[in-house]
């Protein structure tokens, strides 16, 4: 990876000092009414100070799947990179990389030099991260392999890499694990040989010692958990157990784990059947009993899967104690090129009216999803990703209509973890035409997934030490609990209540990167790049504005442009 370069904003509005980066910045954004025959837009601005601390933790990473694919593929690539590995192939020997992660290479651009050019640095260096090189990893999996037998299980890495990387993830063993064989395909129980006995209770207060130990062993500022685990059946919502962070304490409390005893139970809420759930401690899932725990100890978590283990009661939890969550559900292959060409076809004016989606993969995942409860918890992630874009004009889709949508997967153990995605859009055009696309995609999963797991660590912690305060409200205060900073990595991102949720990958970006540039004083990015689109440009007026704010390695900033904060 190419050096660091480093950059300093030059500007009455941005103050460094050794503790932290302060940058005035005006959240310049409108306010619709509707009218009986005209809506009335209202521009507003709001003046925020964003600090961002400065000093880097070291970062811990406790991985719920520590042993399957993708927990041994990102473990392989972080110490690879750090041990500046490369390895033959049949074209040519290739070096250790962070390709796929938008924070280690993808970069932003500063403005424009002194001959209109655009400068563009890594993301990385907006601010102060930590370096995916100095994680430390630990886990816990319901397989007892250690991370070098899972790295060889998986297949996922040419097998010069792996004979380097053997003794290195050879003394990694992951944590026991908690395994409810009613949440996930009844094919994985052959993995299962490295459990946390007990009660939901008791399994709770396990999962908190093992945070704690890792912290104090491995010397560690923080940790983030991570959910990167089989996906499972959608838990039911239910009034009394998991609806409220009190409720859902209480159901792991005095919840007995007695796997099968609670099979064929009716989903009601009579009062008798909620008594039965409620000592079984039915609907709250392994996932589920991470996230608590995960919340319990002041630790982010992040849910990888698509399954709804943020239930209410666990969002509110996070709220009483303002940690971070996040999910769900990477988006790697598929539903990535999904948000693009759906945003495309849609912003271009065409009705898209059907989009079938067909998937084959031959991982352990695709082994998982073959069972239908848990195929239904992907395919309802897969599915709304394109809701928002569909909303978004009412010149082609009346209340309520939405394109045809339907989503397949298929068990296919030859291919590995090889995935194949074959996808077919038609649209409407006009007068009575039509529009149909189809597209092949080949996705090497965990390779794709382990980029994404990346920087949503990254971007958690780094999301830990920003806050921000405004003229009305001069008590710092930082984002919302529920992250929808993370949108632009999730199939089906979460959002705080009453939020938008925002599906399009270029809005989800561009969310990432303004927020950013607010907070090292940057204006929002802008590609009216009006000093190449004028008869007679000034570029002394337009594209130098060193006079007021400049970049000192010898960057000048484009013109402002509106931006979205979420929080």
């Amino acid at each position: 990876m190419e050096a660091t370069v480093q950059f300093v904003v030059e500007s009455p509005n941005v103050v460094y000092s050794p503790e932290a980066i302060e940058a005035q910045y005006e959240y310049r954004t409108t306010s619709v009414s509707r009218g009986e025959s005209v809506l009335k837009v209202y521009p507003s601005s709001t003046s925020f100070t964003f600090r961002t601390a400065r000093r880097v933790p070291r970062l811990g990473v406790m991985l719920v799947g520590w042993g399957g694919n993708n927990g041994s593929t990102l473990t392989a690539a972080v110490l690879a990179n750090r041990l500046h590995l490369s390895w033959p192939t049949r074209r040519g020997r290739k070096e250790a990389n962070y390709y796929g992660s938008l924070m280690q290479a993808g970069t932003v651009s500063l403005g424009l030099d002194a001959e209109g050019q655009e400068v563009f640095v890594p993301f990385r260096t907006l601010l102060p991260m930590v370096s995916p090189d100095d994680l430390v990893f630990d886990g816990w999996d319901i397989s007892s392999l250690n991370l070098a037998e899972a790295m060889r299980r998986a297949q996922v890495l040419d097998w010069g890499l792996q004979e380097q990387l053997w003794p290195h993830m050879e003394a990694l063993h992951p944590r026991p694990s908690v395994y409810i064989p009613e949440f996930i395909a009844t094919n994985q129980s052959a993995r299962a040989d490295n459990l946390i006995p007990g009660t939901r209770a008791q399994q709770l207060e396990q999962i908190r010692r093992d945070i704690r130990d890792f912290r104090s062993c491995a010397g560690l500022d923080k940790v983030i958990v991570l959910w990167t685990a089989n996906t499972e059946r959608f838990c039911e919502l239910v009034p009394g157990l998991n609806d409220t962070a009190e409720n859902l304490l209480r159901t792991i409390e005095v919840g007995a784990l007695q796997s099968g005893a609670w099979s064929g139970l009716a989903p009601r809420t009579s009062p008798l059947t909620v008594r039965l759930r409620l000592q079984l401690g039915l609907e709250v899932s392994p996932s589920t009993l991470f996230a608590v725990a995960s919340i319990l100890e002041g630790c982010a978590f992040l849910n990888g899967s698509p399954q709804n283990t943020l239930v209410p009661g666990a969002v509110e939890l996070a709220r009483q104690h303002r940690v971070f969550v996040g999910g769900d559900d990477f988006k790697s292959g598929q539903t990535k090129v999904k948000s693009v060409l759906v945003d495309f076809l849609i912003s271009s004016g065409l009705k898209t009216m059907s989009i079938v989606s067909y998937n084959h993969l031959g991982n352990n995942d695709g082994q998982n999803l073959s069972a239908p409860p848990q195929f239904r918890s992907k395919e309802v992630s897969k599915s709304s990703v394109v809701d928002d874009m569909v909303q978004s004009n009412p010149v082609l889709y009346a209340p309520g209509e939405k394109p045809d949508h339907c989503v397949v997967i298929k068990y296919v153990p030859y291919v590995g973890d090889s995935k194949r995605a074959m996808d077919e859009y038609t649209s409407e055009l006009m007068l009575g035409g039509t529009n149909t696309l189809v597209l092949h995609n080949t996705c090497e999963d965990s390779l794709l997934a382990a980029p994404i797991m990346l920087d949503l660590v990254l971007l958690t912690e780094l999301c830990q030490r920003v806050s921000f305060r405004t003229d009305s409200d001069p008590e710092p205060q930082g984002f919302h609990p529920v992250l929808s900073l993370l949108s632009f990595l999730f199939k089906a991102p979460l959002a705080p209540p009453g939020s938008p949720v925002v599906n399009s990958l270029f809005r989800q970006r561009s969310c990432i990167e303004n927020i950013f540039r607010a907070c090292v004083g940057l204006p929002p990015q802008n590609h009216m790049l009006l000093e190449h689109k004028m008869e007679r440009p000034s570029l002394k007026q337009i594209g130098h504005v060193a006079a007021s704010c400049h970049v000192s390695c010898k960057k000048e900033l484009a013109p402002a442009a509106p931006q979205q904060l979420y929080w």
